[in-house]
């Protein structure tokens, strides 16, 4: 399935589209030492990828064995969620060792392997690294149990004594993200109740103590481990986390974190002290570009309130980019997207980095899912209408200026996995409140490569396991291999404008000037002359430029963009 051949040529599946203009010249040293900024990076969740054993869980083989697909779609690169030793409480999030590999993804020599082959084939690599909190396995969280209470190595982590009768209580009220209280109470080695540990997701991810200097060298050591062995950058799970406040008081709102499944408690997360840390690993990217002009990329899950809080993470001398999780959780809607949008030109881009846009990952419910409400006016002619207007997202966001994350499957137009049973669901959401909302399997099945009924290509041999996520049987409209012969399909989309991305000198960055429109059409201009524009609403609207569109997320007659549609043109003379 991945061998399938792709006609290059765009101008053959969209109606009326023009033909692509030849290809900018090979990168300079100096393209070389920005190449993050308009990138557009494919996030790979490495345990539902690509299965090279027959296990049923996604390797590093399969992602290297994937890799010819997703050049050929037209990414920059990949980031690769964590394949590390770990229990998989979290699937990968609560790390028992910084510097190796989970055997059930390989070893050291196939992450080696895969790093250089995605370089042969010009795509950057970025791993996932966890700094907030580790595995409840890792050998010093052990060590600071065996040690019990004053031991040094419970510095490194957050140990306190409880309240009330001999410390029954915990510390203080604060609830994990993931339901139930933040703390948990461990047994001494003598076999007493005693101290508790802080915990802001599950018990078995302890949180580091970052105002412990040894922690902050660890890090760095890891950084650096990784570095040696060519990753292009890391992508830095919560990113805001990190420090606490350090008297550790009780909220006002204890509830808030577990309530809103983020990180809104302000005594626990984007504490102030957190932007040294990115200083230092900044100086760490810094020193390794300066030896050969390659940037390495700090690109940060930074959930926090406002563009302009985000806006004080991206600082010429901290993180190169964060997550603009804004347009993400944005509603359908024309004036909810052009306020996020000038939020972050106003904001982010100020600071000198450039905005990084996303429209899914593996912790949200996939666009199709949630752009598929109806609305009140639905138009009878648009059956599917959460399909259509994530395509006409994906239009928009890589129209915008910029860096863009694709998810694995949103190239497929894949929704999301809703009818899971309880016996399959692995999200320690569900495990620690038995409650469904917000459980984060239904975006994580693993992808449908080929044929029609399950494993659908993804697990290879004479005898493949079933995947470690049931695969629904309508996963068979959804394959690549049916994706990439189909010219209408989400896919063809995706490579038509990532091609052009590529190689029109407007996309990418540079400037955006907003267009006057009807109120449920967004439209502006980017550069010398490249058109986007969206219609939010269910009624057709009047095109804002004449002329054939470049690209469309739907068929458009002349002259007319269809509601819930996404359309590119080049005028000339339009400027941003």
């Amino acid at each position: 399935m991945i061998s399938a051949s792709v006609d290059n040529d765009p101008s053959r599946h969209s109606p009326g589209a023009r033909p692509v203009p030849a290809p900018r010249s090979a990168p300079t040293p100096a393209d070389s030492a920005g190449w993050w900024r308009d990138a557009v990076i494919y996030q790979v969740y490495v345990r539902s990828f690509l299965d090279s054993t027959g296990d049923g869980i996604g390797d590093l083989a399969g992602v290297g064995a994937g890799l010819p697909y997703l050049k050929r779609l037209g990414v920059d690169g990949i980031w690769l969620t964590p394949f590390y030793p770990s229990p998989q409480h979290d699937h990968g999030y609560d790390v028992a060792d910084y510097h190796d590999v989970d055997p059930v993804y390989g070893d050291l020599d196939a992450f080696d392997r895969l790093v250089r082959d995605a370089h042969r084939l010009g795509l950057k690599c970025l791993v996932d690294i966890v700094p907030n909190h580790c595995s409840s396995r890792h050998p010093l969280f052990l060590q600071a149990l065996a040690e019990g209470p004053g031991g040094p190595t419970r510095a490194m982590f957050h140990f306190a004594s409880g309240r009330g009768d001999d410390g029954a209580l915990p510390p203080n009220n604060w609830h994990a993200m993931f339901g139930g209280p933040a703390w948990t109470r461990v047994t001494e080695p003598d076999g007493t109740p005693g101290e508790w540990y802080l915990h802001m997701f599950t018990p078995e991810q302890p949180d580091w103590n970052w105002r412990e200097p040894t922690v902050r060298g660890n890090f760095e050591q890891t950084l650096r481990f990784w570095l040696d062995r060519g990753v292009d950058g890391f992508r830095i799970d919560v990113a805001a986390g990190l420090f606490k406040h350090p008297d550790l008081p009780d909220s006002t709102d204890p509830e808030a974190d577990e309530r809103t499944r983020d990180s809104v408690n302000p005594l626990a997360w984007n504490q102030p002290e957190i932007h040294e840390v990115w200083r230092d690993w900044r100086t760490v990217c810094d020193a390794y570009a300066a030896q050969d002009g390659h940037d390495r990329l700090l690109v940060g899950e930074v959930s926090v309130p406002t563009a302009a809080d985000q806006a004080m993470y991206v600082r010429p001398d901290e993180l190169h980019q964060a997550f603009f999780f804004h347009l993400l959780n944005a509603p359908w809607a024309a004036a909810a997207f052009q306020n996020v949008i000038t939020d972050a030109l106003r904001d982010i881009a100020a600071t000198g980095s450039t905005i990084t846009w996303v429209l899914n990952n593996h912790d949200q419910v996939r666009a199709v899912t949630r752009y598929a409400a109806p609305t009140p006016s639905q138009d009878a002619d648009l059956p599917d209408p959460g399909g259509a207007r994530a395509r006409a997202a994906a239009l928009l966001m890589l129209a915008l200026p910029g860096a863009a994350y694709v998810y694995q499957g949103e190239e497929l137009g894949l929704p999301e996995v809703l009818d899971l049973p309880d016996e399959a669901l692995t999200d320690p959401i569900f495990r620690r409140t038995g409650s469904r909302s917000r459980v984060r399997d239904g975006c994580r099945v693993p992808l449908p490569w080929s044929g029609q009924a399950s494993p659908f290509g993804f697990t290879a041999g004479d005898a493949p396991g079933q995947p470690w996520l049931p695969q629904p049987e309508w996963f068979a409209h959804h394959t690549t291999e049916r994706a990439i012969a189909d010219t209408n399909s989400f896919w063809h989309l995706y490579h038509e404008a990532l091609h052009l991305r590529r190689n029109l000198p407007q996309l990418g960055e540079g400037p955006l000037r907003w267009l006057d429109s009807p109120p449920d059409v967004l439209a502006f201009v980017r550069g010398d002359g490249l058109v986007c524009a969206v219609n939010f609403g269910d009624r057709p609207a009047p095109a804002p430029v004449t002329g054939t569109p470049l690209l469309t997320s739907r068929p458009c007659p002349p002259g007319i963009l269809p509601g819930n549609t996404a359309a590119w043109w080049i005028c000339e003379h339009c400027t941003a």
